[in-house]
């Protein structure tokens, strides 16, 4: 009998390791106008999305997944209301063709969206208020990307949910730590986690491989491999680039996220999936280091919040150095070693929004991840009083927790208003 503790770990994995096409943003917007028009019952007139500062700064630059190279929250919600199945959730765009494509264009063109900023609210925050025929339907999301808190019909509310209690789940997150991961990861039976394992390896390296084509975004993953040359330490890095160049360059695959994010999702079990190639360890072994980085990954992220000026590659990288270090069979201190370092690194990476250079964010966050991997194995190490690491390895994750959903929120602010030519440089 496993005990509930153990239970937990599995239902949190189960929660957070699930397929979304496409930049997650950009899917909200496109899940919640598809949810409208189920609601609506026709093709809306007109479209308002009401949104934060951080769900335009996060779809302003992407590109849609499966929409022939469109761009930001327009697109987005136009095909969801034309063709989105709201029931797929993250896939919602799942079964888009070049026949919606060509209407949603169409569609833009005659200005059938528009957008406005709506402030103090939640980061994520995302309704959409469709209209047609003297009839209204409006969906609200708030907090997590498919979390309908509201449905109104004619001004009339028929569905609410309140945040607070949506969220209560029957995960309990706040047994995690890094020494109880650690525990969970030596202990857990792979057979548990197969289901929600196997998934991530496959897909998540599926949209790599895409990646390294060369043709998304910026190709930083495969200009990586092209002149660093063919080794482990580029292709961890390089892998998980591909990854977010194909994704951010509106790949139409579907990738397994972590915290909400499929760029997180790939940085946390790319590089580690390579080391374990390289390293030739057990099956079992690779998946006990997966299940490591990302319950590590998920943890450090309940400290930030969903989205903030705090770019998730840096905890998502954290994490897979502390899977890769694992793979090496080091213990709690050298996996503590290897999250210190990283953070003390590349802690001060700001988000701009999702767009190609994600990418070479990721990039330069696993490099700092592994080169931090290798300074813990040779006991080296960030000391407490230095910055803002502390002389105990969860006062350290929660002094760095603070800065990305405290500390930034200004930082955020003006990302946004640089990001929407507000301000005069």
């Amino acid at each position: 009998m496993k005990s509930p503790h153990y239970r937990n770990f599995i239902r949190i994995l189960e929660h957070e390791l699930i397929p979304a096409l496409g930049c997650t943003e950009p899917i909200a917007i496109a899940y919640a106008a598809a949810k409208a028009r189920a609601v609506l019952g026709c093709e809306p007139e007109h479209i308002e999305i009401r949104c934060s500062g951080n769900i335009i700064k996060n779809v302003k630059g992407v590109t849609v997944p499966n929409s022939g190279g469109l761009v930001g929250i327009e697109a987005a919600a136009i095909l969801g209301a034309i063709c989105g199945s709201a029931d797929s959730e993250l896939e919602v765009l799942e079964s888009v063709n070049a026949e919606d494509i060509a209407r949603c264009k169409a569609l833009m063109e005659k200005k059938l969206c528009s957008v406005t900023l709506v402030k103090d609210v939640d980061n994520l925050y995302v309704v959409a208020y469709l209209t047609a025929g003297g009839h209204s339907a409006a969906v609200s999301v708030v907090n997590r990307h498919t979390l309908i808190t509201c449905i109104e019909k004619d001004g009339e509310v028929i569905f609410r949910n309140n945040v607070a209690k949506a969220e209560e789940r029957a995960e309990d997150y706040s047994g995690l730590n890094v020494r109880s991961i650690l525990d969970f990861a030596d202990e857990v039976d792979i057979e548990d986690v197969r289901h929600i394992i196997a998934p991530q390896i496959e897909l998540n390296s599926a949209i790599a491989r895409e990646g390294m084509r060369g043709n998304y975004g910026a190709s930083v993953g495969y200009t990586m491999l092209q002149v660093f040359g063919d080794n482990v330490r580029t292709r961890a890095c390089a892998m998980a680039a591909a990854g977010s160049d194909a994704r951010m360059g509106g790949c139409a695959l579907p990738v397994i996220i972590n915290s909400g994010s499929g760029n997180q999702g790939m940085t946390v079990s790319l590089p580690v999936i390579e080391y374990a190639k390289d390293l030739k360890v057990s099956e079992e072994k690779l998946y006990k280091a997966l299940v490591l980085s990302n319950l590590i990954a998920i943890h450090l992220k309940k400290y930030i919040g969903s989205l903030s000026a705090f770019c998730g590659a840096v905890s998502a990288a954290s994490a897979a150095g502390a899977g890769i270090t694992y793979l090496f069979g080091g213990d709690y201190e050298e996996i503590g070693y290897t999250i210190v370092n990283t953070l003390g690194n590349v802690g001060g990476i700001v988000c701009d929004g999702a767009k190609a250079s994600c990418a070479a964010k990721i990039a330069s966050a696993v490099h700092a991840a592994i080169i931090s991997h290798y300074m813990g194995s040779h006991e080296r190490v960030f000391r407490a009083g230095e910055g803002f690491v502390k002389d105990d390895l969860e006062a350290t994750i929660r002094s760095m927790g603070y800065i990305g959903r405290v500390g930034m929120k200004e930082t955020d602010e003006e990302i946004l208003n640089v990001m929407t030519d507000k301000v005069e440089l």
